[in-house]
């Protein structure tokens, strides 16, 4: 990597452009996404949402809400990730609450 060439747009999209080809970061995305649901269908849909690879629930309300703790490689499965919960049954709203870049 001492070869590398670092430019703006390298700089500003987190990747590493050598003479070769463009190095992504290493890492994961991490977010907290908070999922507004049917309430007498929590369990139902903490099973479902707890089947989806790299997510766990982390907090719910009786009152309908769930906190999803997820990881992702990238932004676009976890943007992927978010659509998906937001098209399960009984879902209301699923909105992105935090997401930080994990480097290794």
């Amino acid at each position: 990597m001492a070869n590398a060439k670092l430019n703006r747009r390298a700089l500003i999209t987190g990747r590493v452009l050598s003479t070769e080809r463009v190095i992504a970061p290493p890492g994961c995305e991490i977010a907290s996404i908070i999922v507004q649901a049917r309430p007498e269908r929590l369990v139902d849909l903490e099973t479902a949402i707890n089947a989806l690879p790299g997510c766990e629930i982390h907090g719910r309300d009786a009152r309908g809400k769930l906190v999803v703790v997820t990881e992702a490689p990238d932004a676009g499965n976890l943007g992927s990730l978010l659509n998906t919960i937001q098209s399960l049954p009984d879902v209301y709203s699923a909105a992105l609450v935090f997401h930080a870049i994990e480097t290794a």
